[in-house]
């Protein structure tokens, strides 16, 4: 397991949520899948452990019973995504929110494009 590429996606992921409030099921699963070589459910139980204490508590655990969680990479990812969150956050007051908003389509259009034709 990649330890770099675990803290990186969560820094660029807590990033984008702190700028423009996406990053879970929009990047940080197809980063998993693609990019890390989770399963799906792999993919979607380790994000529900990084949400864990706001989202996901009892759908973790049974990701989690049924052997569908990454608790190693988890917590690196959540890690990457504490620090991301307050870079996201400062940094958004110094973007305006139509560049904000073109980002966030612009992200949603190319993961979309992914995972509709190429996966």
């Amino acid at each position: 397991m990649n330890v770099v590429i675990l803290v990186v996606a969560g820094l660029v992921c807590g990033t984008l949520a702190g700028m423009i409030g996406i990053a879970g099921g929009i990047l940080l699963i197809p980063v998993m899948i693609y990019i890390l070589g989770f399963s799906q459910k792999m993919a979607t139980g380790t994000m529900l452990a990084v949400m864990l204490p706001p989202i996901g508590l009892g759908a973790a655990y049974v990701y989690w019973r049924n052997g569908n969680v990454n608790l190693k990479a988890a917590l690196f990812i959540a890690l990457g995504f504490f620090i991301g969150g307050i870079i996201g956050a400062n940094g958004s007051s110094h973007v305006s929110t139509s560049s904000l908003t073109r980002l966030l389509g612009l992200i949603t259009a190319v993961v979309s494009v992914k995972m509709l034709f190429f996966s």
